[in-house]
């Protein structure tokens, strides 16, 4: 085992998972078959309904038949799992730092508490351009240049993750467009916002945990993206907060699907008609858990408020426009180093908060 149990990744009392955690019964699995069918209008209104109320019931859901080869997604387990499986000192040949956030890393906090996990980041396009997460770092305008760590084993990782890189990222242009019409809006009113976008992987490990009852392999969060879309392994952790009740409930796995969570740009976009989900990731003390996220995230540059279309007198507009990728970075910056506040949320850009 890399992690050796210290107080950092002590939570508090009130924030520790529970010994028995209910299963998500009712959290929503969507087949996406309608999709890949080149005449099938009355299948599509039938799933946009039900990505609709999916989205506004959990912020959750499971999707299958999603289009993405499972040839693809068992390659990038064996890629994700490899890189693992080095040694300690090979996989810190490729650590991430503030100056370069992509690569390997095993001290990621949540919440200002350290997670029981190491991860391993890239980015979907390279370069990708970001502001700098350093206060001195970058150019005169403080953005700079991304571009991916890759290690030299196992063989083949870059190749099986660039290809995952490139089917998950047509499925999220699917989703982005299958939410934007559970707004009535066109389906590609979203698609701008995402050229140049700032999207990434992520490639997480959860050893086992001597103090699952203390520990969380990520803390209680909401994603601050776009969308999420998470493959997971059969062992299971992830936890949702469900928003009927506010309980934490376990998301059961699904084989040959993904689990997708609306993050907080789309809480603003739709101006609160759907909520990011909050959720978290339990450990256990007997089996090693695994997990791929792709965070899609617009460009840098975009600047985020609620969509002028879903606004009238009844609807006003419920949060100031903000900078993407500076809440990002400024999101970011945490997972370094402990703060004495709470990170920035898309609270603190309420109007009469």
């Amino acid at each position: 085992m890399t992690l050796v149990f210290e107080p950092a990744f002590v939570q508090a009392p009130e924030h520790r998972p529970e010994p028995v955690v209910s299963e998500a019964g009712g959290i929503p699995v969507i087949d996406l078959a309608p999709l890949h069918l080149l005449d099938a209008r009355l299948e599509l209104q039938a799933l946009v309904a039900q990505v609709e109320a999916a989205c506004r019931d959990w912020g959750f859901f499971q999707v299958i038949n999603h289009g993405v080869p499972q040839g693809v997604v068992e390659r990038a387990w064996a890629a994700s799992k490899g890189f693992f499986g080095l040694p300690l000192e090979e996989r810190r040949r490729v650590r991430r730092d503030e100056a370069n956030p992509v690569g390997y890393y095993e001290a990621e906090n949540t919440k200002n508490v350290r997670d029981w996990k190491e991860v391993f980041d890239l980015i979907v396009h390279e370069p990708t351009i970001i502001p700098s997460l350093t206060a001195d770092g970058g150019d005169a305008d403080g953005l700079i240049e991304l571009r991916n760590q890759w290690p030299q084993s196992p063989l083949g990782f870059r190749g099986a993750l660039t290809e995952y890189a490139q089917a998950t990222e047509a499925l999220a242009f699917k989703l982005l467009e299958l939410i934007a019409l559970t707004l009535n809006l066109p389906a590609k009113r979203l698609n701008d916002f995402f050229r140049d976008q700032t999207s990434f992987i992520r490639l997480n490990h959860y050893p086992p945990c001597p103090f699952p009852d203390l520990a969380l392999g990520v803390g209680r969060h909401k994603d601050s993206g776009a969308l999420t879309i998470l493959a997971q392994d059969d062992v299971g952790g992830l936890d949702v907060r469900r928003q009927s009740d506010g309980e934490w409930v376990r998301v059961k796995p699904v084989p040959n699907s993904f689990i997708v969570n609306v993050g907080d740009l789309f809480q603003v976009w739709s101006n609160d008609r759907y909520e990011s989900a909050e959720h978290r990731v339990s450990v256990n003390s007997a089996k090693e858990r695994f997990s791929i996220p792709f965070f899609f995230n617009p460009a840098h540059h975009v600047m985020v408020k609620p969509l002028e279309e879903l606004l009238d007198e009844n609807n006003v507009g419920k949060y100031e426009e903000f900078n993407w990728g500076d809440f990002f970075m400024t999101r970011k910056k945490s997972n370094f180093k402990k703060l004495d506040v709470e990170n920035i949320q898309i609270y603190h850009f309420k109007k009469n908060k």
